[in-house]
């Protein structure tokens, strides 16, 4: 069965190529679908710029908008269980790590929700007596939404929930290897009230749905979670158009350990930093930063805590780090870990010893496969 999209407020099969959703603990296929087509854009965006100027969305007042963020929030809570398991076979983070992300997604809801409704827009001047300004918002229009397949519904939360509640429309393209959990929101949105055309969630490529997306005239705001080099493109179409853009972009995060740190908890910050998600996160802690006089301490402290990782299904009791995404994903780790032997990385950090850690990505064990962390 072809799991259909939502378009325009439609449940539909889209007509674009197919899609699959798959899960990484073991390969099976969660999902087969099609993508969004060219045509599948247009249609949804048109619905978008007329969903949004029509008087019953256009003319609700704040807290009647706060309502239908309410209900969704109260939703995701109810089903917060299967929201996470969904997640879980969606992208293979460890089913401890999807609830916090589902209940993360309730409280952004909860939260502009709340906005909508304390929300003012008279300033008082000091300049004059006679004079007072007043500012009023409006909705830019149709906003393209844009997420990455790491935290797919806290992310997609995010983006989604600002937009509706300042009275926008939004054309959501989820990550191509994560398709499940917008769908599921999307599901969410219709069973809360949104009136219909407010939201359409289009699978797909990047380079050919996002693409179509952002550069659509109707399009006035573009908000992107994912790589670099892919935000430079993105704000550069937004300069062009001279739209807003947000860009939350990838990056080399750095860990600091000051000389007064409490070093049990900083030990606790880094490990989880870096090893949740199982590292594939833009916000990681990958270069860590320590005084010299206390370098030891922290290292000890660290690979105490690393050593009691457990690697496994993420769907076990215990599992602190999942699959990777993808085999792709899993050959370009595996040739960092590489190059990071090939410099030096052995002499102080071996994978059950140094002649694992040289063997090369060839002899890695596939995506769907665990092991013990050990240093």
């Amino acid at each position: 069965m072809t799991q259909p999209i939502f378009i325009a407020g439609e449940w539909r099969v889209g007509r674009g190529d197919p899609l699959a959703s798959i899960f990484p603990a073991d390969g099976s296929v969660n999902a087969r679908l099609k993508a969004a087509s060219l045509e599948d854009v247009k249609e949804a965006i048109e619905a978008a710029d007329a969903a949004w100027r029509r008087p019953e969305w256009r003319d609700l007042v704040p807290h009647q908008r706060a309502t239908i963020l309410y209900r969704v929030s109260q939703l995701i809570e109810s089903r917060l269980e299967e929201l996470a398991a969904l997640q879980t076979r969606d992208n293979g983070k460890p089913l401890s790590e999807t609830r916090a992300l589902v209940a993360s997604a309730a409280g952004t809801a909860r939260y502009f929700a709340a906005a909508c409704e304390t929300l003012e827009g008279e300033l008082p001047t000091p300049r004059s007596a006679d004079l007072m300004t007043l500012s009023t918002y409006e909705p830019l229009g149709v906003i393209a939404a844009i997420t990455p397949w790491n935290s797919p519904i806290a992310s997609e939360m995010q983006k989604v929930a600002p937009a509706l509640a300042a009275g926008n429309a939004v054309v959501l393209k989820p990550a191509e290897a994560t398709p499940l959990m917008a769908l599921k929101l999307a599901e969410l949105f219709e069973e809360a009230g949104l009136p219909k055309g407010l939201l359409s969630v289009l699978p797909g490529r990047g380079s050919v749905i996002g693409e179509a997306l952002v550069r659509h005239p109707k399009v006035r705001k573009i908000s992107f979670t994912g790589g670099t080099r892919t935000g430079r493109h993105l704000a550069h179409i937004a300069a062009d158009k001279l739209i807003g853009t947000s860009l939350e972009l990838g990056g080399k995060s750095p860990t600091i350990v000051c000389e007064d740190a409490d070093l049990e908890e900083a030990a606790q910050g880094i490990a989880y930093g870096i090893f949740s998600s199982a590292g594939q996160a833009c916000i990681a802690g990958s270069r860590l930063f320590v005084p010299r006089g206390r370098y030891d301490e922290v290292m000890s402290r660290l690979l105490k805590i690393t050593r009691g990782l457990r690697v496994g299904h993420p769907e076990a009791v215990g599992t602190h780090l999942g699959p990777l995404i993808n085999e792709a994903h899993r050959d370009s780790v595996a040739a960092y870990v590489d190059q990071a032997c090939a410099e030096g990385g052995a002499d102080t950090v071996r994978w059950r010893g140094a002649t694992e850690c040289r063997a090369g990505s060839g002899q890695l064990l596939p995506a769907h496969h665990h092991r013990r962390v050990t240093s």
